[in-house]
């Protein structure tokens, strides 16, 4: 087996990718079953209102009483309902969001100091005479640093306007809920 540097942190690179991916992975996996219960539970919860409510409908005599209940409770029930269940989803997506933002910045580090690492490695072994190439090669080296700056400041930029308008919403959310509130009490 060879003993250059250069393989073995091919090996170690590539377990940091194979890493990298299960995090991803299980924070895609953790959102997706935070989504999946949410949507159960409002499932169940629509459900067995839907059930109740159908059971009153059914002993009730009065055709425009029935019609008011419906109008006056129910819609604005499912109005707040629907909210807050924005507001739960709004809030699995920014704890997703969250970790792969950290999970990003964290690949980008280790991909700069292995460029770093592989760059010093290049330039110290080089032969007397290649001053002028490995300048070159450093120079461009320069501008491979500065372009993995630009790239971590749009994905941290990006993870923050997400966040923002995640927040947004459920500001939102929770605004039609105090709304739904208010108009279900002056009634």
């Amino acid at each position: 087996m060879s003993k250059n540097p250069f393989d073995l942190s091919a090996m170690a690179n590539q377990t940091k990718g194979v890493e990298a991916a299960k995090a991803v992975g299980q924070v895609a996996l953790t959102s997706a079953q935070a989504i999946a219960q949410l949507n159960q539970r409002a499932a169940q919860e629509l459900a067995s209102r839907l059930q109740s409510k159908v059971a009153e409908l059914m002993k009730t005599q009065d055709p425009k009483a029935v019609f008011d209940d419906v109008h006056a409770e129910v819609l604005q029930e499912a109005a707040k309902e629907v909210a807050g269940y924005q507001s739960e989803l709004f809030q699995a997506l920014a704890s997703g969001n969250k970790e792969l933002a950290k999970i990003a910045e964290s690949m980008i580090k280790e991909s700069q100091h292995d460029l770093i690492h592989f760059v010093n490695e290049a330039t110290q072994n080089a032969p007397a005479g290649t001053e002028p190439y490995t300048s070159v090669f450093k120079s461009s080296f320069s501008n491979a640093l500065q372009n993995f700056e630009l790239i971590r400041a749009a994905m941290a930029e990006s993870f923050v306007n997400f966040e923002k308008s995640v927040e947004n919403m459920s500001n939102i959310s929770d605004a039609q809920k105090t709304n739904g509130a208010r108009t279900k009490k002056t009634k």
